[in-house]
């Protein structure tokens, strides 16, 4: 087994999901490396086509919403329609670059949030996303 392959199935032994051979094989691609990375399902996609990987982009869709279901995975909404997937699950904030329609993260010991609004009765708050929208000079 590989390092990647190791890393992979270690993170998904963190959730209870079965660590089938296409999960694992999408999650070597997504941490096998160790690094935090923002995926579409669409490059994600790409990467294990490019990797040899035999994955429909539907399984790719429903893998990382299993990935986030289980908490593995954060996802971010851009523009209410594209949908980022973040490897770190911590809360921090995030640069859209426009230009490059990437998604980066920001740094969080910069950012202050002061107040927020009350939640509506019979609401409460499950999170804040704080999403920035660079666009080059």
């Amino acid at each position: 087994m590989t390092e990647a392959q190791t890393r992979a199935t270690d993170w998904l032994a963190t959730s209870d999901l079965r660590p089938t051979r296409q999960r694992t094989a999408l999650a070597a691609l997504l941490v096998g490396d160790g690094q935090n990375r923002h995926v579409t399902a669409e490059s994600l996609f790409d990467a294990a086509r490019q990797a040899g990987e035999k994955v429909s982009l539907a399984t790719v869709y429903n893998t990382l919403r299993a990935f986030c279901d289980a908490g593995l995975l954060r996802e971010i909404t851009v523009d209410g329609s594209k949908s980022y997937f973040d490897t770190n699950i911590s809360d921090h904030p995030h640069f859209y670059w426009e230009d490059s329609a990437r998604l980066t993260d920001a740094p969080k010991e910069q950012l202050e949030i002061s107040r927020v609004p009350d939640a509506p009765e019979g609401a409460e708050i499950a999170k804040v996303d704080v999403v920035i929208r660079l666009r080059r000079k």
